[in-house]
């Protein structure tokens, strides 16, 4: 009866072990978040940032989740480097007092067994407001070459710049800005 009771738990605590919340570290060669506005009427123009860092905290089982992404606000990459410098000064993101841009989500929606949405806090430039990033493509799987359980996803959501004090030249350069964040992270094993 004691070796009955004893297989009964360690077979909970091993069902407990797999619904537990799996982490996966932002790899940054393979994540690309990145903006598009419209420039004077003439074309949509969309622009990089090439550092970005962070984790997302998944659990399957409960249907939650969180996700904390930092972006490095020096590394935005327009192809253009004197433009970088223009778009990195006090009238737009003024990455010498706010080097970064972070989200930071409160809340993971799903529908059936994938996540649909993220509600959380987005900070430029110093300024934090709500948003909401509809997840339009996500995938967990083994990684083919690193050998580890690997999530990847596209989420967007529309901001308006001046809400985040970067609205110079609106409306000529539009005020609505659409931010994409393109994610890959692994579940790096305990080192």
């Amino acid at each position: 009866m004691k070796r009955l009771a004893l297989i009964a738990a360690l077979a909970a605590v091993s069902v407990a072990a797999q619904a537990a919340p799996v982490t996966y570290t932002i790899d940054n060669s393979h994540t690309y978040p990145h903006f598009t506005y419209n420039h004077l009427g003439f074309s949509n123009q969309t622009h990089k940032f090439d550092k970005t860092s962070g984790k997302v905290v998944l659990d399957r089982e409960e249907k939650a989740g969180s996700v904390a992404v930092i972006i490095d606000a020096t590394s935005v990459n327009t192809g253009y480097a004197v433009f970088n410098e223009h778009i990195q000064a006090a009238d737009f993101f003024d990455t010498a007092k706010h080097p970064t841009i972070t989200f930071m989500s409160s809340k993971m929606a799903f529908r059936g067994d994938q996540p649909v949405s993220l509600v959380g806090d987005l900070t430029i430039k110093g300024v934090t407001r709500p948003v909401t990033l509809t997840i339009t493509h996500f995938k967990c799987q083994p990684h083919p070459m690193l050998k580890v359980d690997t999530c990847g996803a596209n989420a967007t959501t529309q901001i308006k710049r001046s809400e985040f004090n970067m609205g110079k030249n609106a409306p000529f350069v539009s005020d609505e800005v659409t931010l994409t964040l393109a994610i890959e992270a692994v579940n790096k094993p305990a080192q």
